[in-house]
């Protein structure tokens, strides 16, 4: 096919403004980069983290968007076993040293040199973006479907979580049931777990979604379960959820944070924490998180609701993903 010179993007061109429709040079793919022609993007929360300001240190001006699903069109002079046509999906992390100490501890989801897509380095609200291939997916042909952006994003860093958790865990809280949870639950549920949903107080919606995908209970954060936890994943971004987690898991249970960003966490007596409890963080995900999960949904039917914006519009998906108007996961389409 033949490339264009300029694209259609939305720009962040400034910390707390809208992004800007307009035309910016189609990049050039050099060494391990493929150039991509987008089919679709996610849109999510580390966006709106990366719009207000909040993740402080963004490329400006900026193309935000990952979790991107499209096909390579040119490829530089180094890439190998990948060709034009192929199917990709790109997530957030898209670049590391691979020579400091975590990248070489097998850790390199820690390395203080990475790049990451939409943010320090432009990524897929754009007709083409360019990409690291060594930090790209390939797809098959049942992922070329705007729904299986989510998968590159909220499926990654939920699977991440989960795996921190001891194989022995047999109760397993979900504090937030959004996108990562819904994908979580049915790999739990394979895997003989029990899960509590854990929702806003509000949210009853939820909690009968929850419950209609395999949750074996549901309610409010406020509430304790029927039973104690033996690790607990916090998908929200409330620091608060810290403490009322630790007082629902067992002795020797962990907490794993899986927010990029939490509000403050208050303060709380040590013997919630005491009984050898753990509260962990989670940062990105790694080349081996990606590959596994991937390996893993072979024998998982995931199906992910999208609500679908086109490029012009992605400022209108910001705003509902703001207000929680979005039902499921927001999609940019590009064709």
């Amino acid at each position: 096919m033949k490339i264009p010179e300029m694209m259609h993007a939305m720009v962040l061109e400034k910390v707390g403004l809208p992004l800007v429709y307009k035309d910016i040079p189609v990049p050039v793919a050099k060494g391990f980069q493929v150039l991509i022609k987008v089919k679709a993007c996610g849109v999510c929360q580390t966006d709106l983290l990366i719009i207000d300001g909040e993740l402080t240190c963004p490329k400006l001006p900026v193309v935000p968007g990952h979790g991107i699903i499209g096909r390579i069109v040119c490829k530089g002079a180094t890439v190998g076993n990948f060709y034009n046509g192929d199917l990709v999906g790109v997530p957030w992390l898209g670049h590391t040293c691979g020579y400091c100490k975590f990248c070489l501890e097998g850790k390199e989801n820690l390395c203080d040199k990475a790049s990451f897509t939409g943010y320090t380095m432009n990524g897929g609200f754009a007709e083409y973006v360019i990409a690291d291939i060594r930090f790209c997916i390939g797809l098959g042909a049942e992922y070329d479907s705007p729904s299986a952006t989510a998968l590159l994003c909220t499926g990654l860093i939920g699977y991440r979580s989960f795996s921190m958790i001891e194989v022995s865990a047999k109760n397993i809280g979900i504090y937030g049931f959004g996108q990562a949870a819904q994908i979580i639950t049915r790999i739990a549920k394979l895997q003989g777990k029990r899960l509590f949903a854990f929702t806003r107080e509000t949210d009853k919606e939820a909690q009968i979604f929850a419950l209609r995908i395999g949750a074996d209970w549901a309610g409010s954060s406020n509430e304790s379960p029927p039973e104690k936890l033996d690790a607990a994943i916090i998908f929200a971004p409330e620091g608060e959820l810290i403490p009322k987690a630790l007082m629902n898991v067992d002795k020797g249970g962990q907490v794993i944070c899986a927010a990029i960003q939490m509000t403050d966490v208050p303060a709380f007596p040590y013997h919630l924490l005491w009984g050898e409890r753990s509260v962990r963080s989670v940062t990105n995900t790694t080349r081996q998180d990606n590959a596994a999960f991937f390996e893993l949904l072979k024998n998982i039917p995931v199906h992910i609701q999208t609500e679908i914006f086109e490029l012009k519009q992605v400022n209108d998906a910001i705003l509902k993903i703001r207000h929680g108007k979005v039902k499921g996961s927001a999609v940019l389409i590009m064709e």
